[in-house]
């Protein structure tokens, strides 16, 4: 196998699909524009949501990137060997072009040729059919036309090898994953690529949407079929150096390095040390995306603020944990915007403010840990010597960021013992409500295309337009967006609150807007142009030589849809709620009535 760090990976895979017709897009921002569903980009397709369902993409039917990802669902397996907060994902892209033989085949061709994986050391699982579709005969035997052993590919059910749809209804399909035989001995006859086992390592997967699933549940094959694809950048570096780890390929042995430094243990030696080492790199890694992304978040109490405060946090605690001062945080962000500035030319320039923010969070940080101690030692008043609560355990570490090892540990010096399978308990319980509210936040939304959310989503663009018109500011923009069926919500920087006055006549100009019965227009057109033009947007790298440029009654913004043919769609717009969200952001919850 050929081993590259991740530079060299990022270029062999662009220009491997660009000799191939695929046009090279900037990644988007961490923060989904056109998926609002969700809180962060999780995926490659996130960004491309509104061409899968058929909007016409600037650049081409043939696309290739690197997308930055965020995912937080597994965060307390975070410390092990693969698992990441932040990752980049390489994918290519048909939209409506080329299908199952094209991608299948260049894959094949990219790992073996390229990548110079030996045929026998991959393996990989197709759709194996259910009652609602048939088996994925024609991808199985594409793999068996390139010289992949009969004995290498298996169909697995629907669970393993189906993507979609993202929401109720939409675009949605088979897929077939490439894994890489480690070498691992089977763990039985029935040994699979679904097997936790660790003989198969996924490294690549090629989705092929070509149903729609409609609201009755019925599977419609879909006119202009789609190709999806996925491989990890980190766990692709892995497999291709031989490594134990991510955090040992390029991206990370520097961070591990400087920890090392400032602690005087050694990655690897200790188990404990060695998972507090790979928390705070992981979790500083993408706290610096986040302050640095192109749409910033801000630490807060809410949506990905809410995130990025734990995740600093989280790692402020390990530090305590390895031995070493929290600023150790503000010297491996330097450390990143070094390695990823000229990759994604917006951590470099927002340098300044990761830095500032990283230190203000800090200096909060250190004051909730007074209080929680404050707390604990309340709490010592009222529960007799012998057990502390777990359910109190908890509380201290939901509320004041106690990890549990500092409450056992502080408990165990006034002489009690910790209720550890009560705190697991509440813990437990905890995740389960967390992921039912992600689940719930995953349904609906520009994901499946509906007509609420495109009218939604117009009346974000006019109410962008009015915000700068009645506040006498060119200067506001967009600082997140998430959208339900029922209503939008809207960030933009601003220093104060709206007066009641402004409120009015913001729902005033937004209703003019829409009464005026303006037809809804898009225009491609270069980035020049559409500045030319006075379009809004954030002017930067992640735009490509031809952006869509929506006019929507006096709004002109750079923006990828769905939306409304018309504003008189759109009904009556009312704002019902306006607060601060972070540090110089404010909020707006509005609905269409």
């Amino acid at each position: 196998m050929k081993k590259l760090d991740s530079t060299q990976l990022r270029k062999a895979y662009l220009d491997f699909f660009k000799a191939r017709g695929h046009a090279v897009i900037p990644t988007a921002s961490l923060i989904p524009e056109n998926d609002p569903t969700v809180l962060f980009t999780t995926a490659g397709m996130h960004p491309l949501v509104p061409y899968l369902l058929g909007e016409k993409h600037p650049a081409g039917k043939r696309l290739t990137d690197v997308q930055i990802c965020v995912r937080t669902g597994d965060i307390d397996e975070v410390g092990d060997a693969s698992h990441c907060t932040f990752f980049e994902m390489l994918g290519n892209w048909s939209l409506g072009d080329y299908f199952k033989k094209e991608s299948i085949g260049w894959s094949f061709e990219f790992l073996t040729d390229v990548l110079e994986i030996p045929v026998d050391r991959l393996a990989v699982s197709v759709f194996g059919g259910d009652e609602d579709c048939p088996r994925d005969d024609e991808s199985a035997q594409i793999w068996k036309s390139l010289g992949l052993p009969e004995k290498n590919i298996f169909f697995l059910p629907k669970k393993n090898n189906w993507w979609g749809p993202a929401g109720v209804t939409g675009p949605c399909g088979p897929d077939t994953e490439i894994f890489l035989d480690t070498g691992k001995p089977a763990c039985g006859e029935d040994c699979t690529p679904a097997c936790d086992c660790g003989k198969y390592l996924e490294i690549w997967n090629n989705v092929f949407m070509q149903y729609f699933k409609d609201a009755e549940g019925k599977l419609n094959p879909m006119e202009h079929k789609n190709v999806d694809t996925g491989m990890g950048l980190e766990r692709t570096l892995v497999t291709l150096n031989g490594y134990a780890s991510v955090y040992e390929t390029d991206l990370f042995d520097y961070a591990i390095a400087e920890l090392e430094k400032l602690s005087g243990k050694k990655h690897g030696e200790n188990e404990a040390d060695t998972v507090a080492m790979r928390i705070i790199a992981d979790h500083t890694r993408t706290a610096t995306f986040l302050l640095g992304d192109v749409k910033p978040v801000s630490p807060s109490n809410v949506d990905q603020g809410y995130v990025l405060r734990r995740l600093i946090r989280r790692a402020m605690r390990y530090c305590r944990t390895l031995g070493v001062e929290s600023d150790a945080l503000l010297a491996l962000a330097d450390l990143y915007v070094g390695k990823y500035g000229e990759v994604y030319p917006n951590i470099a320039e927002n340098r300044e403010r990761i830095l500032s923010e990283l230190e203000t969070e800090r200096g909060k940080f250190a004051k909730t840990i007074e209080q929680g101690l404050k707390e604990f030692d309340k709490i010592l008043t009222h529960i007799p010597v012998g057990t502390f609560p777990g359910k109190t355990a908890f509380r201290l570490y939901d509320t004041f960021g106690f990890p549990i090892e500092m409450t056992e540990e502080l408990a165990r010096e006034k002489g009690y013992t910790v209720d550890r399978a009560g705190y697991e308990k509440a813990f437990a319980e905890h995740q389960e409500k967390s992921k039912a509210g992600a689940e719930q936040k995953f349904k609906g939304g520009l994901a499946d295309g509906g007509e609420a959310t495109a009218r939604l989503h117009s009346a974000t663009h006019l109410l962008n337009f009015a915000l700068k018109k009645v506040l006498k500011d060119d200067g506001i923009m967009q600082r997140g967006s998430n959208i339900t069926p029922e209503r939008l919500r809207f960030d933009f920087n601003f220093p104060r609150p709206l007066t009641e006055a402004e409120i009015a006549e913001v729902e005033k100009v937004v209703n003019e807007q829409i009464a005026s019965a303006r037809p809804v227009t898009c225009e491609e057109m270069s980035v020049d142009e559409a500045r030319a033009r006075g379009a809004v947007g954030v002017f930067a790298d992640r735009y490509g030589d031809v952006v869509k440029v929506y006019t929507i009654g006096d709004s002109v913004e750079i923006c990828g849809g769905p939306h409304a043919a018309n504003t008189a769609e759109l009904g009556k717009f009312r704002i019902v709620k306006e607060q601060s969200s972070s540090a110089g952001v404010r909020r707006i919850k509005a609905v269409l009535e």
